[in-house]
């Protein structure tokens, strides 16, 4: 049964942990050595929420988890050391707060730039007494919305033996992706998100790719989302499943969650959705054979 999330439901619980996440992911970031495409800033779902995976630290490795079961974040180092504090009841302010007075009882040091990326406006970590509101049944529906599309796009991925990111969480914008490449350079990006340094996107988009992915926008409930950099000609007129479309206003096709929901055979919806966007990608954009073989 595929969990029911009205985007507008839910904003203020959706834009305080959108907060949260972006100052867990660049502690991640400053922490872990870099990866191409910037793969070593995300979070991934886990069985009770999302987590960083293994950080490595001086001491050995540091994991800290949005655990969306127990509503709290919990903080665990390979030394056996685990320390937790609610999620509920903090502000942005005052979990940026905790989290590092967290850090500092473990002996982790770490610094980061204490403004988010995005988002406007921006407001500083440490200011941030706006977004303060947590309904955890409202954050326990959105991981079991990201659950679900782990799962679709795990299995998307799976066949494909060219380059490929990992199935992981972008805090800068609270989408779970997946990312195919040809093995070409692709054009200079132009940059231009809020709050971001163009060179960020300039590392982000550097070799031509097709990206997917689920993010809670897009659709009433969601969407699932794939596009192409650079979009080949006639990318937006390629044929798509039934209820999915091409979004001027965004350069991406959508298939909104509740068309999902609804479908008589979702799980085959998704994946036809991802096929064939990815096919319109690496067909119009004549990518190499190899690049687009698959795993038999």
């Amino acid at each position: 049964m595929r969990t029911e999330l009205p985007v507008d439901s839910w904003q203020a619980t959706r834009d305080t942990l959108h907060m949260w996440t972006q100052i867990v992911g660049k502690i991640r970031m400053s922490l872990f050595p870099p990866v191409n495409h910037w793969w070593h800033v995300t979070l991934y779902p886990s069985v009770r929420g999302l987590s960083t995976g293994s950080i490595p630290i001086p001491a050995g490795i540091l994991e800290i988890e949005f655990d969306l079961v127990e509503h709290s974040l919990v903080f665990r180092t390979s030394d056996g050391r685990r320390r937790t504090f609610p999620l509920a009841g903090h502000s942005v302010a005052s979990f940026y707060e905790a989290t590092f007075d967290v850090l500092g009882e473990l002996g982790v040091e770490v610094a980061i730039h204490p403004v988010p990326n995005e988002v406007e406006p921006a407001i500083p970590f440490a200011e941030d007494t706006t977004h303060c509101t947590y309904e955890p049944e409202q954050a326990s529906a959105f991981w079991r919305q990201l659950i679900d599309a782990h799962q679709q796009l795990e299995r998307f991925r799976a066949p494909f033996v060219g380059k490929a990111s990992p199935v992981h969480y972008f805090w800068g914008a609270m989408d779970l992706a997946v990312t195919r490449f040809s093995g070409r350079v692709a054009p200079r990006h132009p940059g231009g998100a809020p709050n971001c340094p163009d060179s960020v996107m300039l590392e982000g988009y550097s070799h031509e790719l097709s990206s997917a992915g689920f993010w809670p926008g897009g659709g009433a409930e969601g969407a699932y989302y794939s596009y192409a950099y650079p979009a080949p000609e006639g990318y937006s007129d390629a044929p798509v499943p039934e209820g999915a479309f091409y979004s001027d206003e965004l350069g991406e096709f959508l298939l909104p969650y509740e068309t999902v929901r609804h479908s008589d055979d979702p799980d085959a919806l998704v994946q036809e959705f991802l096929e064939a966007t990815y096919r319109a990608a690496a067909d119009l954009g004549r990518w190499p054979a190899t690049a687009t073989e698959q795993a038999r």
